[in-house]
């Protein structure tokens, strides 16, 4: 295995804080012991924790206006999986990438699988796009994907899904992600009911080409790029299109896609109950669809989502297997910075969700007792688990800062000698 990041230099900055982190540990584990919590067992559920990075996240992002690259940014699949690669090695958490095609296409995708696993990576649910159309591309996308009234352009956006199930199978995932930009601008442009239908027929096609262990997730968006209506606009739609598909079809949250102030945390609890929590793309929003750093905004809010997803494994449904992936435009900062921190703010949340008292939790909640109910999450939010989450990572080789070992390393300034300079350009991606 050949790793980004000189392993001397992490153990050299992890030497420089490894008293502390001892200190900080012990003194955790005494304050948890008190509550009956035994922190080496939260430690290997924090070990044992992962979350994917998107091929396109690796990138800078930007808005409808305009997106200013850095130097050393990736301009292929080949160095995003070498930044990608940086995320896992210090971070420890994110060993799967998520690719996008025909973004990430490559001649030899066994190649492709062989290379991401000699820099420590896996591959996750492959991404199909039918949201933008590409050079030599018979029939065009601007009227619709999956719902076109076309039904030369239905039938194109279904190979192209079909596709990526075939790559995907070579790169090792059984996921396929369905997100489509599909909707209208104006009153009257299309028929509401009957681009639904359009969607369901088409997207039964994609489903019937599931290898047998394959989920299909649905991914639902309020707006953009349709303004007036999105044909798979919110979670009823989306759970409403996978009971129509059937059982490998899940509905995928992105905690970005929802209305300011939304419930989210019900929604995850409605989903499992059904059988039809398939994952989640992570990230934050202050207004809308902001794809803001995950945690960035709203630390509370994930953390209740976590709450729902440990009370699911308590209470598990037959196939619940949730899919995490960090899905984030970054805008301002550096992306690799960026995916550490959120994969940080995730576990974080993750981890103070196992803290929770749900016997005292689940009594308070028999008896009415709302504040003790309240209190019983409010103890364990408020608890700081960076130790456990940086001693799990020291023990799994990586950084226990891994923003400071990150700059340190000084790989954008590298890879600013090397790669070839982004152009300017607009998009958010």
């Amino acid at each position: 295995m050949t790793l980004p990041i000189s392993e001397d230099l992490i153990a050299e900055a992890n030497a420089r804080e490894a008293d502390a982190l001892d200190e900080d540990y012990a003194a955790l584990d005494r304050k948890l012991a008190r509550g009956g919590i035994a922190i080496d067992a939260i430690k290997d559920r924090i070990a044992a924790f992962s979350v994917a990075v998107p091929s396109w996240g690796a990138g800078r992002g930007g808005t409808r206006f305009a997106k200013f690259p850095i130097p050393g940014e990736p301009t292929n699949i080949h160095e995003k999986l070498e930044d990608c690669a940086v995320i896992n090695q210090l971070g420890r958490k994110t060993p799967r990438v998520s690719p996008h095609f025909p973004w990430d296409k490559v001649s030899d995708y066994a190649a492709l699988k062989d290379e991401a696993a000699a820099q420590g990576l896996g591959f996750d649910a492959v991404n199909s796009n039918t949201f933008q159309d590409q050079p030599g591309q018979p029939h065009s996308y601007a009227s619709g994907s999956l719902s076109s009234t076309d039904a030369s352009v239905r039938a194109q956006a279904v190979e192209h899904n079909i596709e990526c199930i075939e790559i995907g199978r070579l790169l090792g995932s059984t996921d396929l992600t369905v997100w489509v930009g599909d909707g209208t601008n104006f009153p009257g442009q299309q028929d509401l009911g009957r681009s639904l239908d359009r969607y369901l027929d088409a997207a039964s096609d994609v489903y019937a080409a599931l290898p047998d262990d394959w989920r299909m997730l649905l991914e639902h968006k309020m707006f953009e790029p349709a303004f007036y209506s999105s044909v798979i606009s919110d979670w009823g739609s989306s759970i409403l299109a996978a009971q129509e598909l059937g059982p490998k079809a899940k509905c995928l949250v992105d905690l970005g896609h929802h209305a300011p102030n939304t419930n989210i945390e019900q929604i995850v609890a409605r989903l499992h109950r059904f059988g039809k929590l398939g994952g989640f793309h992570f990230n934050d929003s202050k207004y809308g669809d902001d794809d803001l750093d995950s945690g960035s905004i709203n630390p509370h809010q994930l953390f209740l989502i976590f709450n729902e997803l440990v009370e699911a494994e308590l209470n598990p449904k037959e196939g619940l297997r949730p899919s995490y992936m960090i899905d984030q435009s970054h805008n301002v900062t550096d992306p690799i910075e960026s995916m550490l921190s959120s994969a940080e703010a995730i576990t974080q949340c993750f981890a103070r969700a196992l803290l929770v008292d749900r016997e005292a939790l689940h009594a308070a909640q028999e008896a009415n007792d709302t504040m003790m109910a309240f209190q019983a999450l409010r103890r364990a939010y408020n608890v700081d688990v960076g130790p456990i989450l940086a001693m799990a990572r020291m023990e799994a080789g990586g950084a226990i800062d891994v923003l400071g070992t990150y700059r340190q390393s000084q790989w954008r300034a590298r890879k600013a000698q090397e790669r070839k300079p982004v152009g300017l350009g607009a998009g958010i991606v």
